[in-house]
């Protein structure tokens, strides 16, 4: 078991049904930069950007910080990624739009915190190389 996928069995508790897998691999392309979402940040701190950008750089902030994270709404997840992102999420693992962003209020905040341990945003190489290879088998 690699990292992505100790990430991953962490968040979803060691189990989760395919369709929260395949997002969690989604995250995880948006967090490396290799998401294919229209509209999507391209990267950890491209998506602190975006948070940033709307209003929500607390909640971001602290979910990248040391301390404890600030829970997420469906509503503002939708803000922050924009709907198209939401709309790509629903698509490709097939659900409506307000299932992923309730998905994602559980998923991306913890996420964000397991890549982030020491509370700064990594450098995209590094993350990309913490994430590689191990994207395709959540993905897909």
């Amino acid at each position: 078991m690699g990292l992505f996928d100790s990430l991953v069995g962490s968040v979803l508790g060691g189990g989760g049904d395919d369709k929260k897998q395949m997002l969690a691999g989604l995250v995880g392309q948006l967090l490396s930069g290799q998401s294919s979402a229209p509209g999507a940040p391209q990267g950890l701190g491209a998506m602190v950007q975006q948070f940033e950008k709307n209003g929500l750089g607390h909640l971001i902030g602290s979910w990248v910080g040391t301390g404890d994270n600030h829970p997420a709404t469906p509503d503002q997840i939708h803000q922050a990624l924009g709907p198209e992102t939401i709309q790509h999420f629903a698509q490709q693992v097939g659900l409506g739009g307000p299932e992923v962003s309730a998905l994602l209020a559980q998923i991306l905040p913890q996420m964000v915190d397991k890549v982030t341990p020491n509370g700064d945003v990594p450098h995209s190489n590094d993350l990309q190389g913490m994430l590689s290879g191990l994207l395709g088998s959540l993905g897909k």
